[in-house]
Formats: structure tokens, sequence, C-alpha cells
């Protein structure tokens, strides 16, 4: 199946082209002027100034067209300039821009909560809270879970991000350039293994089962159940380098948490919202987490995130202990309702899948040819691969990583980066891009592979 572009504005050319070198001469200009305006600790994967966006492409002020592998960090799934997420938008910036929905309320606001309540995978009546960005959102799911429990503990994944404030830094495993420099930290956050099949000790065959002893290990004796409020988990990890965790585990942790009597958080900020084929990727191990956060492709491109919980759950915050004066503004709000209906009306959740599966067939087939390519793995519109060093010892090659990434640039296709250890190429193409791109952006892929190897 091909999905035409997004028509929304000027018609945007679904081609790669690469016209000058990679950063060109206007896009280095404005990096002079980045040096002298932003702090050093603001970078770029692929420094070349954006003008326009859509479909399956990003063109630069220089002309160059590249194949778009990223989405703004899985941030626009159904497309840069997706219409009805563009109307919806532009209505209400006419309407007007602001008023603090804890001020005066406005209609779009419920209407994104009663969506997300229908729409994700939490057990009975649920509620949802809108907020600004996906740290915001972990930051309220705990807010809520200690609000609800009265105890203080966390408890969360190796491998694990969840965000750059300094409960979400805390949380996040990765020391830099996260969290080096930035502590201390926050109290009553622990970590367990997460369950790695590709990493796991003794093999992916036991790691479901370890990693579960390990964790209850971790709540009975270490921290004591009566101290833990909740487990976070992502279902599928985002910058730890998209591990897919064990099958089997996540049940396990929903049911380790619902014997104990602990709140699961579904921490959903990268994998939630279509992009693995799914509406939630808990679906795909069809665990009911109790609180779920979402942001990242909710928006549109627009900045938006929710807690969508159990409603008992919920309403255990009390009155004021939750919002923000632009939490859940309108505008957005507007263009997360344009998001449903894109979603809805071109089927992009199948859309997701048939992606995943072109993506996974082509990257086996290069691992096979490769022995640097160790582990293919991912969900949906939500693939990566690792790179080890040659010989089978499974080494991480971040080396390595770094050079496909930058040839890949350098040959007109935007790729991430990801992994605790450097060595993961993450693929997160909007849901928009056509078949002969997304095929284009995999042979290119190829290419460096061969090329860098």
């Amino acid at each position: 199946m091909t999905v035409a572009p997004e028509t929304t504005g000027p018609v945007i050319e679904q081609v790669r082209r690469v016209r000058t070198e990679v950063p060109g001469p206007r896009s280095r200009e404005l990096l002079d002027r980045q040096r002298a305006a932003l702090p050093a600790g603001l970078g770029s994967t692929l420094p070349v100034f954006v003008a326009s966006a859509g479909g399956g492409v990003i063109v630069d002020v220089d002309g160059n067209s590249f194949i778009d592998f990223g989405s703004g960090i899985a941030v626009t799934t159904v497309g840069n300039s997706a219409p009805r997420v563009v109307a919806r938008a532009t209505e209400q910036l006419q309407r007007f821009t602001h008023t603090c929905y804890l001020v005066n309320p406005y209609e779009s606001y419920v209407a994104v909560c009663e969506r997300l309540n229908r729409l994700a995978p939490v057990p009975g009546p649920a509620r949802t809270a809108l907020f600004n960005s996906g740290a915001e959102a972990v930051e309220n799911a705990i807010k809520v879970a200690r609000a609800a429990t009265g105890r203080p503990a966390i408890v969360v994944f190796d491998h694990a991000f969840h965000g750059r404030t300094l409960l979400t830094m805390t949380l996040t495993a990765k020391n830099k350039p996260y969290k080096q420099g930035f502590g201390p930290f926050v109290a009553d956050v622990y970590r367990a293994p997460m369950a790695y099949p590709y990493r796991w000790p003794t093999g992916p065959e036991r790691c479901a089962e370890e990693a579960a002893e390990a964790l209850v290990d971790l709540i009975d004796r270490q921290i004591g159940t009566d101290n833990v409020a909740a487990v976070l988990v992502e279902p599928i990890q985002g910058e730890g380098g998209f591990i897919v965790p064990a099958p089997g585990f996540l049940p396990k942790v929903q049911q380790i948490c619902a014997e104990r009597g602990l709140i699961l958080i579904a921490d959903e900020v990268q994998a939630g919202i279509a992009r693995t084929g799914t509406w939630f990727a808990s679906e795909h191990e069809g665990i009911q987490p109790d609180i779920v956060t979402s942001a990242k492709g909710l928006g549109g491109g627009l900045p938006i995130a929710a807690v969508t919980g159990r409603a008992e759950l919920m309403d255990a915050a009390p009155a004021g202990g939750l919002g923000g004066t632009f939490s859940g503004n309108p505008v957005a709000c507007e263009a997360a309702l344009g998001v449903f209906d894109e979603i809805e009306e071109h089927d992009l959740l199948t859309r997701a899948q048939r992606i995943g599966e072109t993506m996974l067939s082509t990257l086996r087939d290069i691992q096979r040819a490769h022995d640097v390519v160790g582990d293919v793995r991912g969900r949906g519109a939500m693939i990566a691969i690792e790179l080890v060093h040659p010989g089978g010892d499974r080494r991480p090659n971040p080396e390595l990583t770094t050079r496909i990434a930058a040839r890949c640039h350098q040959e007109g296709l935007l790729v991430l980066t990801a992994g605790s250890y450097g060595n993961v190429l993450r693929f997160l193409p909007p849901l928009s891009i056509s078949d002969e791109l997304l095929n284009e952006g995999l042979e290119v892929l190829r290419s460096a592979i061969a090329a860098e190897a």
C-alpha cells in the first residue's frame, strides 16, 4: 500500500535529493548564528535547518530533501502537515490561543480526554489529565500513584528513558548525556533489570522468568512491598534501544503488581498513539496498566501529553493537585483530535503494521549478509538494529553506528541513534511515508552498512 503525502499547504515533492554538501551553505550560516545564541547543550542529530516537511521527506534551506526515518523522535506519526491536524489547529488559532483550562475550560480538552479514556488499555472506567510533555506526564503519573497509595517508592528498569526533568532524569538509566553533572537526584527510585532478550546473560529462553524473579526480589526484599507505590515500565523501551521485552515478561510484571497492590504505570510516550500498529504498545502483550502516559505522537507536532488511568486512582489527587498554566492548550487539543481523525480515516494502525513488516523483512536480509547487525527488533513503525563487532561476541559497536548514521545523513536519509551503549540505529518513519520512499530509504541504509562494516 502506498500512502499519499499530506496535501495541506504547498505540495512537497516526495523525492530524496542531495544538492549540496550536508550541511549546506545556508545551514552553515544558521549554525554560526546558533552557536552565538544557544547553549552548547542543545545539539542536533542532523544539523540542517528545515524549510518544509511532509509525507516522508524533510527539505532543508539549501534544497536538500531527506527521507525521514525519525518523525521528530516519534512525534509526527501522522506526518508533518497532516490535513486534519493543520485544519483543526488553524481554526482554533483564529478562535483563541489560550485561556488556561484551570481558569476557563473548553470542550476540546474534554474531547481529547474522552477519546483517550476509550482507547487506552486501562481496566474499568478511566480518567485523563493533559500536560505539556512526556516527562511532565510521567511525573504526574507518579504523583497520582503516590497520592493513591500513600507510598513513596518507584521501581523502574535498566535501559529506561523517562525524560530530562529532575525526577525523570532519576528514573532514566543512562548517565551521559542525560544525568552527568545534574545531580543530586530524587530519593526512593529503585532499578530492576530489564528483560532484554539479546543481552540476557543466560539467553532469551530464561529471560522473562529470571527478570521477573529479580523484580520480585527487589520489591519484596530490598525495598519492602509496603513502601512501593508503582512499577514504571516502557512496553517498548525508547532511548534504551527499542528493546522489546521478552515475551511474557510484561504480563508477569502486571501479575506481580496486582498480587501486591502496586500500581503499574506504562510509559507509552514514544510507543503509543498508533506507532507500533496498535493504539498503545501494551496491547501487544495483552496487559492492562493502571496508568498510561502518552505524548509525542498525540499532538501531531504540537506539545501535548496525557496521563490516563483508572478513575479511582486519578481521583486520588486533591483539587488543584494536577494541571498547569499551559497544560492542554486549546490549539494542541484540536491538533490531537486531528491526529485521532487521521489515524481512523486512513487506517494508520494497519499502515504501521505494514511498514513494520517491510522494514523487518529487509533488515533481517541485511543481517544475514552482515554479522555486525547483531539484532533486529521492534513492532510496527518502531524498528531498530543493534550493531556489534564482527565475530559473534555481541560487543557493542558505537563507532560503527556513528559512521553508518553519518553516511546515511550524507546520502539523504535521516536516521537516529539510541541504546545504552550507543550502538543502536532506530527507525521511526511517519505513517504518511510512501512505499517507494520507505524502500528507497532501506536501500540507502543497506549501502551504508555495506560500505562501513
